[in-house]
């Protein structure tokens, strides 16, 4: 890949509810004003909480297929189709700034909700090559950090990264009300990782598990935490912080959003 005169910024998408996919929101239009204001990528990485392995994945297939990982929505979200191209080469570079880790070429999952509820609002059109990056649930969050920091010279070459998820996710104890008022500790633990960020205290965002209960029922399995682990690896020294849009849903989902640019 080439290396162009803009450097792409990287940023951590809180996708909330697969619903996002169908609404427009204050969440949805941040995230499109966000791709606004930036130079249009010449390809998009996305390290999405739902794809979960053990060993790390790179989608490698020219048509990846649009998967509706989930259960009890409309039928309207089922009939959503995201079909933008793979990028096989793409993937193979990102195997190859992994190295020496191996970096498997994937030709069987695509594009999850992770992925595509964010760029049907974010690039509706799907005319930019879309390649996903899974997380390997077998390794602490230093290790995601470290990789993060491996793809840095992406940005560079005018690919769009994108971290998915939410750095609080309790389904466990979600309230299915627009009404119901968050939780304290999600607070709390959304307001200590968007501190943390905005400081660039990205050990103490490593160690999160050092806060106690609070991020204990914030982030009760890692998966939807993780990404964000990637795009703070991600950040340079000239790069500053940007809020898209924050906010607690459905009680225990945050959404906060954020963009690091230079």
């Amino acid at each position: 890949m080439t290396q162009t005169a803009a450097r792409m910024p990287v940023a951590f998408i809180g996708h909330g509810t697969p619903m996002n996919a169908l609404e427009h929101n204050r969440h949805t239009d941040a995230w499109r004003a966000f791709v606004a204001s930036i130079p249009k990528p010449k390809a998009i990485l996305v390290i999405s909480a739902h794809w979960y392995t053990r060993g790390v994945g790179v989608t490698a297939m020219a048509k990846p297929k649009t998967i509706h990982d989930f259960g009890g929505f409309p039928q309207a979200l089922f009939d959503m189709q995201y079909p933008a191209a793979g990028d096989p080469a793409l993937a193979h570079r990102v195997q190859e700034l992994l190295k020496p880790l191996e970096a498997n070429l994937d030709h069987n999952w695509g594009l999850d909700h992770g992925t595509w509820s964010i760029l049907v609002h974010m690039f509706p059109e799907a005319d930019i090559s879309v390649v996903q990056l899974s997380i390997d649930g077998t390794q602490p969050p230093q290790f995601h950090y470290d990789l993060g920091k491996q793809l840095g010279a992406l940005r560079d070459e005018g690919v769009l990264i994108l971290g998915s998820g939410n750095v609080v996710h309790n389904l466990r104890v979600m309230q299915r009300s627009d009404q119901a008022p968050a939780y304290t500790w999600a607070v709390n633990f959304n307001d200590f990782v968007r501190n943390q960020v905005q400081h660039r205290n990205h050990t103490s965002l490593i160690d999160y598990a050092s806060q106690g209960e609070a991020a204990q029922l914030s982030i009760p399995t890692p998966e939807h935490y993780l990404p964000a682990l990637y795009i703070l690896g991600l950040q340079r020294d000239e790069d500053r912080f940007s809020i898209l849009t924050d906010g607690i849903e459905l009680s225990s989902i945050s959404m906060l959003s954020f963009a690091l640019r230079d």
